[in-house]
């Protein structure tokens, strides 16, 4: 039984390790924020298959983000990094089905990295198979 577990897993790992598999066309689609009559900017995060949709988002500097993060069904976990600690953005977290909200407020202009830290032992980091993007931030 565990010889044959052990092959299901070694076969399992395999076949996430092909080129190609899961992995969608690159995602380089751009959301820019408006402030809404609450003086609050919204952004809605999808991940899934080593993708963030949008992957490059755009805010204004000073006026609070209020964003709304979850994954697609899947099997794979992943993490939402935001790396923007200079600018008042610290956000790590694991992502779920269900959505999950963060609210901050950037205090400076920058733009700051997005991405997925998991990694399957040797493979490739979830963020160098292209779960990744921007968090801009503007005047």
């Amino acid at each position: 039984m565990r010889n044959r577990l052990l092959c299901f897993a070694i076969c399992l790992l395999g076949l996430l390790s092909l080129p190609g598999y899961a992995q969608p066309e690159a995602q380089d689609e751009t959301f820019r924020a408006v402030i809404a009559a609450d003086g609050k900017q919204r952004i809605r995060i999808l991940g899934g298959s080593y993708f963030f949709k949008p992957s490059h988002i755009i805010v204004k500097a000073n006026v609070p983000v209020e964003l709304s993060a979850s994954l697609e069904p899947g099997i794979v976990p992943h993490t939402l990094v935001i790396d923007g600690a200079e600018a008042g953005i610290a956000i790590d977290a694991v992502l779920g089905a269900e959505i999950k909200t963060f609210v901050f407020t950037a205090t400076s202009t920058g733009k700051f990295p997005v991405y997925c830290k998991n990694r399957l032992l040797f493979f490739k980091s979830h963020r160098e198979k292209g779960m990744a993007g921007i968090l801009e931030v503007v005047e």
